[in-house]
């Protein structure tokens, strides 16, 4: 992959990030004019991917669906191809406002594992509101799967968590396992050749590489094998949901958040109306913080929400480019890898069907926003996918906008009681410049083709 000119910013906008087992110092990146050429994300070789895409002149969705599929090669913890997600797209150029929605569902029959979404999604999604050709956005992830790629240190410090789930697969032990029976660390070169023959047939055969033809098999077989009742007609029947991002207002701001009909919409949305009550009532103009913490516990206790575990398989991330378009998506495997299981021959690991144990709830924390201004300009595009404190941490930053106050770092809302893996991604646009906030508690990466 060819990089070119591209600028990176990281964790806390200035600092050391972590490529290949090294360290590199990297500037900040320059203010850029409203409207600016932009990609964060979780792990820093699929945000380096989608910069190059945008870099060969792709848009914001080009960017993210490149983002994503590299994601699920050198970041599957949380983005693998069995699992799914949602996305919400502004396009000035069209005046449109849509919302995809891909969650991994559950088989009809039941069992353990979901039909995957995540294919779907990013294919409809392109074929909406992209520019580049298709193999263009996916060829950088078949490159990393075949050639390899260094662990870096964002996924290094999941699969450290993720061990024992790690251990119990086969291919999952042999990609990311060591001799003495441990993750791998930052730096491991590691490949997988049977997800790069995926990813060759959804590039060259679009979604119907993976759904309907020989890799939606050997899912459903593996399904079968294993008890999990994936059925061929559902994994071929499989399509993404298009529809229009509910409107939040939040002071001037018009919030797109996802729809009140998914799971992730009712949550964020029982928050921000909080909040904009809160705003309405002058409750919120002394103290930001205190304010979405209060409507955090409170949108928690209205869904009877008491535990969660620590990770729960999620990341977010969001594009913007020089005409305006923004998307934010967001995505989840419902834990660690998923279920766990990979169908034999596919390298893809299977989401937990979502009425498994908690499973379902990672989808309800799945939070992709974009707010505009009066005048129709973006000044946020990002996600939240870490839980309540990562839809918070958004919250959080909508309401210090608002406000007309200076947004440079994030709040404190893990002061909720909530302490989960935090996974906030955002870019943001004051005054006449943006500039990308990346997670300053994880290690992920912002970046902007050189102007």
């Amino acid at each position: 992959m060819t990089l070119g000119r591209i600028l990176f910013v990281s964790a806390g906008f200035a600092g050391l990030v972590s490529l290949s087992g090294c360290t590199e110092r990297l500037g900040l990146v320059p203010a850029a004019p409203k409207s600016a050429s932009i990609v964060v994300g979780d792990e820093p070789y699929a945000v380096g991917a989608a910069a190059s895409v945008m870099a060969q002149g792709g848009n914001a969705v080009d960017a993210a669906t490149a983002m994503y599929f590299a994601l699920s090669v050198t970041y599957p913890v949380a983005a693998g191809l069995g699992g799914g997600g949602v996305c919400v797209v502004h396009d000035p150029a069209t005046n449109r406002n849509e919302e995809f929605d891909f969650f991994a569902h559950d088989a009809a029959a039941g069992g353990a594992f979901a039909v995957p979404g995540n294919v779907g999604g990013f294919a409809a999604l392109h074929a909406a509101f992209g520019h580049l050709p298709w193999p263009r956005v996916v060829s950088a992830a078949e490159g990393f799967a075949s050639t390899g790629f260094p662990i870096s240190q964002a996924l290094a410090t999941r699969l450290s968590a993720s061990e024992n789930v790690i251990r119990l697969d086969a291919g999952l032990a042999a990609e990311f396992m060591d001799e003495s029976g441990h993750a791998k660390l930052a730096g491991a070169k590691v490949a997988n050749p049977d997800l790069a023959d995926t990813l060759a047939a959804i590039r060259i055969q679009g979604p119907d590489g993976f759904y309907a033809k020989n890799v939606g098999a050997q899912i459903v077989a593996y399904s079968t094998a294993q008890g999990g009742a994936i059925a061929g007609p559902e994994m071929a029947a499989y399509h993404a949901t298009r529809g229009v991002p509910l409107p939040v207002h939040i002071g001037s701001q018009i919030v797109l958040i996802p729809g009140r009909d998914t799971g992730t919409g009712a949550f964020a949305g029982a928050l921000f109306n909080r909040l904009a009550r809160a705003a309405a009532a002058n409750n919120a103009a002394s103290n930001t913080e205190a304010a979405v913490v209060d409507a955090t516990k409170k949108a928690l206790a209205d869904f009877n929400v008491t535990n969660l575990p620590n990770d729960l398989g999620s990341t977010g991330f969001a594009a913007t480019d020089m005409s305006g378009q923004a998307v934010a998506c967001a995505v989840t495997m419902n834990g660690p890898f998923g279920s766990g299981h990979t169908a034999q021959g596919t390298g893809v690991t299977l989401a937990k069907a979502p009425a498994t144990s908690q499973a379902g709830l990672a989808a309800a924390f799945l939070i992709p926003v974009i707010a505009t201004d009066a005048d129709g300009r973006m000044v946020l595009t990002g996600a939240g996918a870490g839980g309540p404190v990562g839809t918070a941490s958004i919250a959080d930053a909508l309401v210090r906008l608002g406000k007309g106050e200076a947004v440079t770092q994030r709040g404190k809302p893990d002061a909720a009681g909530i302490a989960l893996y935090d996974t906030v991604n955002a870019i943001l646009c004051q005054d006449t410049s943006c500039t990308a906030l990346v997670d300053a508690g994880a290690n992920g990466l912002g970046a902007s083709p050189n102007r």
